[in-house]
């Protein structure tokens, strides 16, 4: 039957961001806490809760027990219409979101909450150039894979490429893409952005990931993100956090933005907020954007914006993070497990770099600690060329314990309900598993 079910799914459904031959993907049975199992009872440690998405952990009771009373009293109304939950989730996100973000627009993704927050600024401003950075991942509809900088924005040029996105530097003090030195760069890669608008027409936002996700969790120095407002306020141009993966307690704030106390124009959000139990992607505005729409059209809609059955497991996510104190436990957690990931790098000469924030983490992997050469590059991953770090993951899974994998580094991010028992079963697979890329060493 597993074998059924497996091939079933690769002959008659698509398999995402690969070619397909070959593809079998793992028959999934049941899940519960930072674990689940394959239909031959075999178990896994999700170490990196799904897609950084399950953050509550499995099948949290709360969030399921909202679906099934939400799907009785009400499964669906049009977004022309209203009903309690929708006003009740608005009032919810108010008490967490950061201060001065005040109107929502509910989507059904992250993709989708960037593709409103990309057509809001650009209303709100008069203006139509975005500004992304290269290391970066916004979704992938027709607005956000155009304001993606990795290598799936590749595959779609120049069709499904909308006009508009400039690209500049990311914030990367392992490999700086200005050839700076933390602490004597005056954060040069914020100052770069600024001299992009300054030497462009008609920019009506700042797109960027607080900390950069799948591309590396890319922690930026503590000046970063304030001077980057700043720079912008001055120019005139709105600054987008997209928060789909940062946030919801991941980096142990309820979003990453308040680490360094910025509130910006519009924050993006989904994954975590419904602990992934059901699609909700959430547009997060300042008073002053939503009292622009009042005499403005607002030029945007979907037949699921604010569908019910996403909402009511918002609401039930967000009591469940206060109630289990998840916030403040993925910070002392997030700690520990810095540590643990930190040691490792003292024994594999593979680690070429360990960085994270609350339980979310990354290990770069390199050939030459001095040179910082990775083992592949995007262009290797995009080409299909078998890379080191699938071979890594793929080894921590044959010892039970699943991680999120991309180009050159590993994606940590427990469960932030995970407990230290079970961030030493993850480390002790990584910690065997790394022997595959020690082997590889220049």
């Amino acid at each position: 039957m597993t074998d059924d079910i497996s091939e079933l799914t690769a002959r008659y459904t698509y398999g995402t961001w690969r070619a397909q031959r070959g593809w079998k993907p793992l028959h999934v049975t049941k899940a519960e806490g930072c674990h689940f199992w394959d239909a031959s009872g075999k178990r896994y440690l999700d170490f990196s809760s799904q897609l950084v998405c399950s953050n509550l952990g499995h099948q949290n009771q709360a969030v399921i027990d909202a679906i099934c009373a939400q799907a009785k009293e009400l499964a669906f109304i049009g977004p022309s219409y209203t009903c309690d939950v929708r006003a009740k989730a608005a009032q919810k996100m108010l008490e967490v979101m950061p201060k001065g973000l005040e109107k929502f627009f509910f989507a059904t993704s992250g993709t989708e909450a960037n593709e409103a927050a990309i057509k809001m600024a650009r209303l709100y401003t008069g203006k139509h150039k975005i500004i992304a950075r290269y290391t970066s991942y916004h979704g992938s509809t027709a607005g956000s894979i155009a304001a993606t900088g990795d290598l799936r924005r590749w595959f779609v040029e120049p069709t499904g490429k909308i006009p508009g996105v400039i690209f500049g530097p990311e914030a990367n003090c392992y490999r700086c893409p200005l050839q700076q030195k933390q602490g004597t760069c005056g954060t040069a890669c914020a100052d770069y952005l600024a001299y992009m608008i300054d030497h462009e027409e008609n920019v009506a936002a700042i797109l960027v990931e607080p900390i950069v996700g799948t591309n590396g969790v890319l922690v930026p120095p503590p000046d970063y993100l304030p001077k980057l407002a700043e720079l912008a306020k001055k120019r005139g141009v709105l600054l987008i956090a997209d928060e789909v993966m940062t946030g919801w307690g991941r980096t142990g704030k309820w979003f990453a933005v308040e680490h360094w106390g910025v509130t910006p124009d519009i924050l993006t959000t989904a994954k975590g907020v419904t602990n992934a139990a059901v699609p909700l992607g959430v547009v997060a505005t300042s008073r002053a954007i939503a009292d622009f729409f009042d005499d403005n059209y607002f030029a945007h809609g979907h037949t699921y914006e604010a569908h019910p059955l996403t909402l009511a497991p918002a609401i039930a996510a967000i009591n469940e993070y206060k109630r289990l104190d998840l916030i403040e436990r993925s910070a002392k957690m997030g700690e520990l497990l810095g540590q643990k990931l930190k040691a490792l790098a003292a024994k594999h000469p593979s680690i070429g770099d360990v960085r994270g924030l609350g339980l979310f983490w990354a290990v770069e992997l390199v050939k030459d600690r001095t040179t910082k050469e990775p083992f592949n590059t995007p262009q290797d991953k995009a080409a299909r060329k078998p890379l080191v770090i699938d071979a890594v993951a793929a080894e921590m899974t044959k010892r039970g314990v699943t991680v999120l994998a991309w180009v050159s580094h590993l994606v940590i991010a427990p469960p932030l309900i995970v407990t230290e028992e079970e961030l030493d079963e993850g480390i002790a697979a990584l910690d065997a598993a790394l022997t595959i890329a020690d082997e590889k060493l220049a």
